[in-house]
């Protein structure tokens, strides 16, 4: 996960973030991941996904806890104004009438844009394209991120096509089964959203070379290339170093703790 002002990795057991603090100096932390998918729970389709997502977001209190230094995308007034605004402004739009494929797709793209305009910020979009660098040269077995590319075919943006689509889908089916579908309603079904989301960019990643795999790999890098990501400096790979050293010495470390227990 890109910062403002740094990367935070996880792993299979632990979590790593390095930031830039506002005097020049890098300040690293690491520490225990919270798990949620581990056991049978952990394998069953549907579940598995919105399971390690709830990983992934659990992290995120717990690294900025034990890293002050660290600044979050949400940590900027815009981005909370924007994400107000578009879910005051999709709920008003619900009230309007009957569900139509127009008007879920509406809603949908509304849902987007605090993200949207969090990547604005031209800091952000350079750590998420460190973000992709580390984690590439280290997968091609080097610690040097400076010609990894800044897409890569893992990134959550690869998960927006296909979300956006169920999304629509999933609202549409629920006004069609329900007379008047409440708020416990629509959130199963965006909660079934995610998992069928999930579900996909795992096919994709498996099936690289199927038809959905091309179009949900496709659509991601173009949102990475135009929008998400940027080409960062000198200095801000240092910080993703940093944060790739850290997850390895953090992931030695509850090994090595684990076989001792």
């Amino acid at each position: 996960m890109a910062l403002r002002n740094g990367l935070l990795i996880h792993g299979p057991t632990a979590w790593a973030a390095a930031a830039r603090t506002p005097d020049g100096a890098i300040e690293v932390s690491s520490g225990q991941k919270p798990t949620f998918a581990r056991g049978p729970l952990g394998s069953v389709p549907l579940l598995r996904g919105p399971l390690r997502l709830a990983e992934a977001f659990a992290v995120v209190p717990i690294a900025r806890r034990n890293l002050p230094a660290a600044r979050l995308p949400i940590e900027d007034s815009r981005v909370l104004v924007i994400g107000l605004a578009t879910a005051l402004l999709s709920s008003a739009i619900r009230r309007l009438g009957p569900a139509t494929l127009a008007r879920e797709g509406l809603i949908a793209v509304l849902g987007v844009l605090p993200a949207a305009t969090a990547l604005r910020d031209h800091d952000l979009a350079a750590y998420h394209g460190v973000e992709h660098k580390a984690i590439g040269a280290y997968e091609r077995g080097s610690f040097d991120p400076a010609d990894a590319p800044k897409e890569h075919e893992r990134c959550g943006s690869n998960l927006v096509a296909p979300l956006l689509v169920l999304s629509v889908a999933g609202q549409l089916l629920v006004d069609r089964l329900m007379r008047n579908p409440g708020p416990t309603a629509r959130a199963l079904a965006g909660l079934a959203s995610v998992s069928g989301a999930v579900e996909l960019f795992a096919y994709a990643e498996r099936e690289p070379g199927s038809v959905a795999g091309r179009a949900i790999h496709a659509a991601g890098h173009e949102i990475q290339r135009l929008l998400s990501t940027r080409e960062p400096s000198e200095e801000q790979l240092e910080v993703g170093s940093a944060a790739l050293r850290e997850i390895l010495r953090a992931e030695a470390g509850e090994t090595e703790r684990s076989e001792v227990a």
